[in-house]
């Protein structure tokens, strides 16, 4: 995604200062997030009494431009998946507003010094965005370098100081989550509350779902022009220099009409909707997975939350019984907002150390098993056919992500979970930082959930959803010919079972990593001593604590040599 500013409240209008007498009356509405026409308070907002309304996107190199560095086809920040579904997104906004009259600017560059060139270029009397929490973006504002000091002296300003000196009004409503993360954590006396239920409680209703969302507008002021600022159509794959790529892509489409066409879909099962309950679901189903697939577009703001919210309640009120928060449709909006507030008020909620909600624990670093869990090689076919479905289709079942999640951390390889979430901050479509650091958080038992003797089996969990591995089969074709009886377990196949297969493991198809068995057990033992060291420390473990621990539980294992190791050893090497 692009970078771009968010001042530090949500809806800041400045002092004016006669600096810059703006001509007319325009507006700019630069868009970020929240890709959509329907319920966009900034957008309504800037058409209001504006003679003109400049839509605006900025593509930043940083995220677009292709990086050969990096472990999968992309840029430096996410994979292709992303960046073509982001791409999807603008062609259909601008498709949208042409239809109102106006269309989408594209500019390049970066962002602080394309806005300020652009409201001196214009002369617009309001810069009109969507509020957005992230730390990245809250950053923004001291981090865009400024323009060149050769262009007056209001160009050494950053963007922020620019836009009060010239006298634009700043508008940034909340409009991505349901409530104001900011709110709730003032009525909680400053602090993030830390647990669903607290949120709930401090949250109550929305406040704006006792009047209708704006879902649809007739028309829009028209784009005024553009003068000497470079403006292009949406850009293609090709034309960010990537080329002709050859790879499976996301059948997932980007865009507010996909979005909202999705919506549609499934609301209008009325009884799925009532009796929609998570974790349940099954997370081997892909032809028609089991659940809305509306986080992508949640995530780029294609699909409003609030009128997803809305249109929940309406059914709601149309059925005689339905599920609750926190496992009903709604309640998965409210786990959203939820993990934006706990992030939004939490410092460094990214990552273990300096991060208080985290327990600090001494997870191995192992490269050659974070590539093999990455890239599908851990002889474990339930696994390996998530990672590829990750890979390909940029998503995947939450109880997918659960497996994976689970078994690169405390189930069996005793990975940091920082690796993992990097790889699914890079591969998902719906990547959300609040929400995918939460999670990670989560089912790595470092915060929010502690019952780490709860493992996700890598061999029984898919099979009680699947016991004949059809998804095992579509995803890894190598194995599909296995029998049923082998295909979660494939090393246990007699040779005669393998060849007639023709996939021989350890040829074909690797073997394990580890044993599951032995693996989760010194999983777990690790996790008990590093809980029992972070309450005896109250959390307050330096590097020292942990390097101590470390040695400690490598001095414990029967072996000199971890564990680990020495299992991957007996079960061969990967191929």
């Amino acid at each position: 995604m692009q970078l771009l500013l968010c001042l530090s409240k949500p809806a800041q209008h400045l002092k004016k200062n006669p600096l810059m007498a703006a001509s007319g009356s325009g507006s700019i509405m630069w868009f970020r997030k929240g890709l959509r026409i329907h319920d966009n308070p900034a957008l309504e907002y800037a058409s209001k009494g504006s003679d003109f309304v400049y839509p605006v996107f900025v593509i930043d190199p940083h995220y677009m431009e292709p990086d050969p560095k990096a472990f999968s086809p992309g840029s430096k920040l996410a994979g292709l998946n992303r960046i073509r579904f982001l791409l999807e997104s603008l062609v259909d906004l601008d498709t949208s507003l042409k239809k109102l009259g106006s269309r989408l600017l594209i500019s390049k560059g970066e962002p602080g010094q394309v806005l300020i060139q652009c409201l001196k270029e214009w002369g617009v009397k309001k810069l009109c965005f969507e509020h957005d929490t992230d730390p990245y973006y809250q950053a923004l504002d001291i981090k865009v370098k400024p323009i060149p000091a050769d262009r007056r002296v209001e160009s050494s300003m950053f963007l922020q100081e620019y836009t009060s000196a010239a006298g634009i009004e700043v508008f940034s409503p909340v409009s991505h989550t349901l409530f104001n993360p900011a709110d709730i954590i003032q009525r909680n006396g400053g602090k993030p509350p830390l647990t669903y239920q607290s949120f709930l409680k401090l949250a109550g209703q929305p406040s704006w779902l006792s009047s209708p969302l704006l879902t649809s507008i007739s028309s829009l002021p028209p784009v005024g022009d553009v003068g000497s600022c470079e403006i292009s159509e949406v850009p293609t794959i090709k034309d960010l220099g990537y080329g002709d790529i050859e790879q499976e892509w996301t059948p997932f489409r980007g865009g507010e009409s996909e979005a909202l066409k999705r919506l549609k879909e499934s609301v209008s099962d009325k009884n799925w909707v009532a009796n929609f309950e998570k974790p349940k679901g099954n997370p081997s189903l892909f032809v028609k997975p089991a659940t809305t697939v509306l986080s992508p577009y949640l995530k780029f703001g294609c699909l409003s939350s609030r009128y997803f919210y809305q249109c929940l309640q309406d059914v709601y009120k149309n059925v005689q019984k339905h599920t609750s928060p926190p496992v009903s449709l709604a309640g998965q909006l409210l786990w959203r907002d939820f993990f934006y507030t706990v992030a939004f008020g939490t410092p460094n909620f990214d990552r273990m150390k300096g991060n208080k909600l985290c327990k600090q624990i001494p997870w191995n670093d192992d490269d050659e098993l974070l590539a093999a869990w990455r890239e599908a090689r851990t002889g474990y076919p339930w696994i390996d056919a998530i990672m590829v479905q990750l890979r390909t289709w940029g998503w995947m079942h939450h109880l997918a992500r659960h497996s994976v999640a689970c078994f690169l951390t405390r189930g069996d390889l005793f990975l940091h979970w920082e690796r993992g979430r990097d790889v699914f901050e890079r591969l998902l479509i719906d990547s959300d930082w609040a929400i995918n650091n939460g999670n990670w958080l989560w089912l790595s038992c470092s915060s929010f959930f502690y019952q780490y003797n709860r493992i996700y089996s890598p061999i029984s969990f898919g099979k009680k959803y699947d016991p004949n591995g059809n998804y095992i089969r579509h995803f890894l074709p190598v194995l599909k010919d296995m029998p049923k009886e082998y295909i979660y377990e494939p090393w246990t196949a007699p040779p005669g079972i393998q060849r007639k297969a023709k996939c021989i493991i350890g040829r074909d198809y690797p073997k394990p990593v580890v044993y599951h068995d032995s693996a989760s057990k010194e999983c777990k033992r690790k996790l008990a001593e590093a809980y029992a060291l972070n309450q005896k420390l109250n959390g307050q473990l330096s590097q020292e604590d942990l390097d101590n621990l470390r040695r400690k539980l490598e001095q414990d294992e029967e072996d000199p040599e971890p564990k680990i190791r020495r299992q991957r050893q007996k079960v061969g090497h990967l191929t």
